[in-house]
């Protein structure tokens, strides 16, 4: 019989619907029928006003007042259980609508408000289907991690902690592979990476990037690249930002490329020796993989903070608060040599396996009732060999 999955996501940038399109394409290549559905689009209404259009506007103009949602709506406690079972009665009924429709075998989420939802449903006993979490981001995880969803996956191996802290440990947490391109398990040269794109190859690269939407003090970015004494290429992923794209155009400098939405992923972040990105999430792991220096500067609120502290606390990214940190870091990382990536990401265990696995092994994982383990456990590396498949 063929695997039923349905993969909810949010189209929120790229950092969600990447994932979810990626998910899908693989578990097809495995036999399995995979649907991608936007969980504010099938909401609906005000919400997903609210939620796409809405932060799309914080997060280029109101930073302020994304951290202080953040901190009513993830870090005080009291407010935070508010938030959260407003958001399960607004969006339970959805979910269960979608069941009714796609009769799945398991259900994804790459979009941590969903994932919240899923987790309460299963728990609560609301929910048959068993419920995988896809988590892009390295900390600040309390809405992407739940007790009552079945197996979470994690881009980075230093979010098993959180997530077994928040979700207890008697389910999977797979440190995966297949929620980036494929092609960042083996990048090209860094040389031929510029070739292909055009430009000199040895003339050093920095990467400026504010994910899809293009937030962040980009423009601060680009200048402190371009005043760089070893005079490099800078390039700026604008995303969908068309007046930021249309703006650094507009400066006239040969050495600045201003760079609309893009599929070259790969060749730009090989290319680059140094990424500045303001976002966090999937684009950090891109560098790692390539063996790009990254720094993460230009929009430290809310989540992002949070990962900020993260990423230096694993030393796997910089941290620049101010312009001139960022201008006295840039030169010292073009000249380093490139970090390595370990382990292998190409020996990781593919989502999609991971998915699928979760999908035939609901009664071993959870129980008939789905009553979640106390939290008392060590936590336990996801054995995909191990875990009970459905036929493909």
């Amino acid at each position: 019989m063929q695997p039923r999955v349905l993969i909810v996501t949010a189209d929120i940038g790229a950092g969600h619907d990447l994932p979810a399109k990626l998910l899908a394409e693989a578990l097809e290549r495995r036999g399995a029928s995979a649907v991608v559905v936007d969980a504010l689009g099938e909401t609906g209404g005000i919400l997903e006003s609210a939620m796409r259009t809405g932060a799309e506007t914080v997060l280029r103009r109101l930073p302020w007042l994304f951290a202080l949602q953040y901190f009513f709506v993830a870090t005080l406690a009291p407010t935070r259980e508010l938030a959260q079972r407003a958001g399960a009665r607004l969006a339970s009924p959805v979910i269960q609508r979608l069941v009714a429709q796609h009769r799945p075998d398991v259900i994804v989420s790459t979009y941590p408000g969903a994932t919240e939802v899923l987790g309460r449903m299963r728990a609560a006993g609301r929910l048959a289907v068993p419920a995988v979490s896809a988590i892009t981001d390295l900390a600040a995880l309390r809405y992407w991690a739940h007790p009552g969803i079945d197996a979470h996956l994690i881009i980075h191996a230093e979010s098993r902690a959180e997530v077994a802290q928040i979700a207890g440990s008697s389910h999977p947490i797979a440190h995966a592979r297949g929620m980036v391109r494929a092609a960042f398990e083996d990048p090209p040269a860094r040389e031929a990476a510029r070739a292909a794109l055009g430009l000199d190859p040895q003339t050093p690269l920095v990467l400026v990037s504010g994910g899809g939407w293009g937030v962040g003090r980009l423009d601060e970015a680009v200048d402190a690249a371009l005043r760089d004494p070893s005079a490099p290429n800078v390039a700026c992923l604008c995303g969908s930002n068309d007046k930021l794209r249309a703006r650094l155009t507009r400066r006239g400098e040969p050495r600045l490329h201003a760079v609309p939405f893009t599929d070259r992923m790969v060749e730009w972040m090989a290319a680059a020796d140094v990424l500045i990105h303001s976002t966090a999430g999937l684009t950090m792991l891109e560098a790692q993989l390539c063996g790009t220096h990254a720094i993460s500067y230009g929009w430290g609120h809310g989540h992002i903070r949070v990962n900020n502290r993260a990423y230096e606390r694993f030393g796997l990214a910089h941290v620049a608060a101010k312009r001139k940190e960022l201008t006295a870091l840039l030169p010292r990382l073009l000249r380093e040599e490139r970090p390595r990536h370990d382990p292998p990401y190409a020996s990781l265990p593919a989502a999609a396996d991971v998915v699928l696995a979760a999908s035939g092994s609901a009664v071993r994982l959870s129980g008939s009732s789905h009553s979640p383990s106390p939290r008392k456990h060590q936590t336990r590396e996801a054995d995909v060999s191990t875990m009970p498949r459905l036929a493909r």
